[in-house]
């Protein structure tokens, strides 16, 4: 896809936004944000819609899956079903891609939230795994794989059918890879080496008879099959399903009726696959963290630091409020919203180790003596940090030269009429890290002034526990002006690096946060035969979410035996944790999993069933049923499927946990 970098739309549009982003990218550094350099390119909309269906980049393999997609985005935009607005890939240096026909206020948003992802592209570990050696070039990558294979579906020697044939089953295992490591170090936990047809490489070799009786004889290639076959053999699950095919996996041929090794150009593309599924992986796995770290930066850019101008707060609140709103399980308004309470409950209990610490102030007494109010008050941003402009420069210039509060050099500037500082347009411009973080403290803000006052005295017993300095100040007030008014943005910034979105929810996700937000879970029902509200407790709703992440939100599947039975059969086995499998899509991977591995192929798993006299008795009750739990295996032969009960040894290694799980993910919040 290429695109028209000289139109004459898009010079004017970029010529536009060239102030907007270049202070964008100051202002997100000023707030302690280390984003990589972003490339912007404007495209128009049918670009836009070619970007999204490649996932970001501006050229991808040949598949129909790329059509599919465009045809998708592009009807969900046309029925109002949601609008493309930018697109940010994970790179270095980034690359942002703006629309056009966006309005100044929506390219505004666009490019805080841009800067706030190249940040969190940049600093979370995760992302870091695929990129560990240094310096990396996605769009290189992926560029070189679109080459590469279309060389192969041109080739006249290779049926373009067997081209997509083969990818069409590699795609079904994109996600069964090793998640929690990076390609490098999967590559070093094998089994055993890649298997090869040790007789088709004999007579490769165009050697004598003569001399391959007196080299290689019939039995010393039996026994290094046999060490291959072993080499098969695992003792615990093997999660990267992908790598373990690329060692073991073999094809069918349709003319000899047997397995056969694979050709050079189908491990060639299965390398290059499973290459792409580990650098999506990390997109996958921080979709709630990294969209809510974005939507946050951006609201707090764009609204609060007022870089949204007067004249387009309107347009980009409705903006927002769109992107926020829409229904569903939302990471954008998830994750903002976690990131909001981790950042007040950070604060909160920076102020009450402070106060703590203050003469006569015990976590038993906490609520009955400490003013709220009052602290409130003492919390208070500065006058003059808060409504800084061109007309208060003196007033800043008197806090005097050692207030960390203010970038002095720039204050400097300001002053002496330096237009590049535009103080009424950018106050910012003239303070620092520390100003902002009091500019912008959370617990002044309307809409979190009754935090404090909510701390539980579990949690100030906790604070206090090993405080032995409990009488370090003497009043209120000199205890509130030691308060770190950072220390909810520094523990972002930490958080931000280590997590992944199910440590994120599990950390984080606490009691408090849902009552407040009322989240539920609702499931279906199977005895009223609809959806209904299931719970509102905190540890239900948890659950779910866990559930919703784990593993991209897709059954984990994994190797358990390459020769089961002794038979060269592959063994899958779907670790179950109460969700049950969709058969039908279950049988349809196991149809391309046989041209991966050339030989049948098995799945186990665990179904639930109901008996309908149990669901009707149960609908009359006002109850649900209770299911009973089998545990199969599916084989798949290349030409017909059979089922058969599930042996109890391995029903016990598939088994996660006992939890009772009957939702549809998409559904429940």
């Amino acid at each position: 896809m290429s695109f028209r970098r000289h139109r004459r739309d898009a010079q004017k549009e970029a010529a536009r936004l060239d102030e907007p982003v270049r202070e964008a990218g100051a202002l997100a550094r000023k707030l302690g944000l280390d984003p990589y350099p972003v490339n912007y390119w404007v495209v128009n909309y049918d670009e836009m819609n070619q970007l999204i269906a490649y996932g970001g980049f501006q050229e991808r393999y040949p598949h129909w899956r790329w059509g599919m997609a465009y045809d998708r985005q592009r009807k969900t935009d046309q029925f109002g079903m949601g609008k493309a607005f930018e697109i940010v890939n994970n790179d270095e240096p980034a690359n942002a891609f703006l629309q056009e026909s966006n309005s100044l206020a929506d390219q505004k948003a666009v490019i805080t939230h841009v800067e706030a992802h190249s940040d969190f592209f940049n600093k979370n570990q995760w992302f870091g795994m695929f990129s560990d050696e240094g310096q990396f070039d996605a769009a290189a990558m992926l560029e070189r794989h679109a080459q590469a294979i279309e060389r192969y579906v041109q080739n006249p020697d290779i049926s373009r059918d067997d081209v997509e044939k083969f990818i069409d089953a590699i795609l079904c295992l994109e996600d069964t890879i090793d998640q929690h490591r990076s390609i490098r170090e999967a590559a070093k936990d094998k089994d055993g080496h890649i298997p090869e047809d040790i007789r088709s490489q004999l007579k490769n070799l165009n050697i004598s008879d003569d001399v391959r009786r007196e080299v290689f004889d019939d039995a010393w290639v039996d026994r290094i099959e046999e060490a291959e076959r072993e080499a098969a053999k695992i003792t615990a699950p093997r999660k990267d399903v992908i790598a373990y095919i690329r060692e073991h996996g073999m094809r069918f041929d349709e003319e000899s009726g047997k397995a056969e090794p694979m050709e050079p150009w189908q491990k060639d593309v299965l390398d290059m696959l499973r290459e792409e599924a580990y650098y999506f992986a990390a997109q996958k796995m921080t979709k709630v963290m990294n969209e809510g770290w974005a939507a946050y930066w951006e609201s707090l850019m764009m609204a609060d630091e007022r870089f949204a101008g007067t004249d387009e707060f309107i347009t980009y609140a409705d903006h927002q409020s769109r992107v926020l709103g829409s229904p569903g399980l939302n990471p954008y308004k998830l994750g903002k919203e976690l990131w909001e309470y981790i950042e007040n409950t950070t604060n909160r209990a920076e102020v009450a180790e402070k106060l703590l610490r203050v003469k006569g102030i015990t976590w038993r007494n906490f609520h009955e003596v400490v003013d709220f109010d009052e602290i409130q008050h003492l919390l208070r941003t500065d006058p003059v940090i808060d409504g800084v402009d061109a007309a208060s420069l003196e007033e800043l210039a008197e806090l005097g030269p050692d207030d960390p509060r203010v970038d002095h050099e720039m204050l400097d500037r300001a002053l002496s009429g330096d237009d590049d500082v535009d103080v009424d347009a950018y106050p910012w411009k003239v303070l620092s890290y520390e100003g902002l973080a009091e500019r912008h403290y959370s617990l002044v803000k309307p809409q979190n002034r009754g935090f404090l006052r909510r701390i539980r005295r579990s949690e100030l017993e906790q604070l206090s526990r090993y405080m032995f300095d409990d009488e370090l100040y003497d009043s209120v007030e000199e205890a509130i002006a030691d308060v770190e008014l950072a220390a909810g943005w520094d523990r972002m910034r930490e958080i931000r690096e280590s997590h992944n979105d199910v440590t994120f929810l599990d950390a984080f996700l606490t009691e408090e946060f849902v009552r407040s937000n009322h989240y539920f879970a609702y499931e279906y029902s199977q005895s009223s035969r609809q959806f209904r509200v299931s719970s509102t407790q905190y540890q239900d709703v948890k659950k779910k979410l866990l559930f919703q992440f784990t593993n991209f939100g897709k059954p984990t599947v994994a190797v358990y035996d390459g020769n089961f039975d002794n038979r060269g059969e592959l063994l899958l086995g779907h670790q179950y944790n109460g969700v049950i499998l969709d058969l039908k899509q279950a049988r349809g991977v196991l149809e391309r999993v046989y041209h991966l591995w050339g030989r049948p192929v098995n799945l186990m798993t665990i179904t639930k069933e109901f008996d309908e006299h149990e669901v009707e008795v149960a609908r009359r009750r006002g109850r649900e049923p209770t299911p009973v739990e089998r545990a199969i295996r599916i084989r798949y032969d290349g030409s017909e499927f059979s089922q058969h009960d599930l042996d109890t040894d391995l029903e016990a290694r598939i088994t996660a946990s006992d939890i009772d799980y009957d939702t549809k993910p998409d559904d429940w919040l």
